[in-house]
């Protein structure tokens, strides 16, 4: 039976935490792309032209009904057989905002639909340019209603960077796993990755719950 061996974690920590810094990359740049397209989708959503809402809606609710792991591969391995490729780390940063974006699609819609009606009329009564409308009266208003719900859906990314490691990105369970198999010792590894995934997710859920209350006020 292996015993918990603090030197072994003391060779192996600058390789989790060079894996840590992969992850934190991934989840970064991954809840930006999945925040600029999923405003894409929640206005085309809304456009009114059913050219334009019908294909973003099967988009959306296909990309949202396949498992992410599933899209990784095909970004990974499918579409370099058609000339398209990209880096390991590239590629999950597209598949993860990519996946995420169909999610966060609904928190916009939802936050733009509780903004109140008379701000629209009001908007109208001033004769304020459609784009004007949107930019300075309703977007403004239905960001801060959904700020939680995206952070929350950074965390659930966050937590979903390990299947990053299935397309080679040297996340921290690449380097756990590229650890206990040359080590042939896998607890201490995947034990630390463990905790540093409740380390960062946890006190940022916190964080999150003092911002909704403090936008609530």
């Amino acid at each position: 039976m292996n015993t918990w061996s603090w030197d072994y974690v003391g060779e192996i920590m600058p390789q989790l935490l060079h894996g840590l810094w992969i992850t934190v990359q991934a989840t970064i740049y991954g809840s930006l792309v999945s925040f600029a397209l999923g405003l894409v989708w929640a206005l085309a959503l809304r456009s009114g032209n059913r050219w334009v809402t019908w294909p973003v809606s099967v988009v959306v609710e296909f990309i949202r009904n396949t498992p992410l792991l599933v899209q990784l591969f095909f970004l990974f391995f499918v579409l370099p057989s058609w000339g398209v490729t990209f880096g390991p780390l590239t590629t999950g940063v597209i598949g993860l905002g990519l996946h995420y974006s169909t999610y966060t699609a609904e928190v916009y819609r939802a936050g733009i639909d509780a903004v109140p009606a008379g701000q629209w009329e009001a908007a109208t009564a001033l004769s304020l340019p459609r784009r004007r409308t949107w930019t300075a009266v309703i977007l403004p208003q239905a960001f801060r209603r959904v700020v939680p719900a995206l952070g929350n859906y950074v965390i659930a990314m966050f937590k979903d960077t390990p299947m990053l490691s299935a397309i080679t990105v040297t996340d921290m369970l690449f380097e756990a796993n590229s650890i206990g198999a040359t080590t042939f010792d896998y607890m201490e590894p995947i034990t630390i990755v463990g905790v540093l995934f409740v380390v960062i997710s946890y006190p940022t859920s916190l964080l999150l719950r003092v911002l909704e209350r403090r936008l609530v006020r």
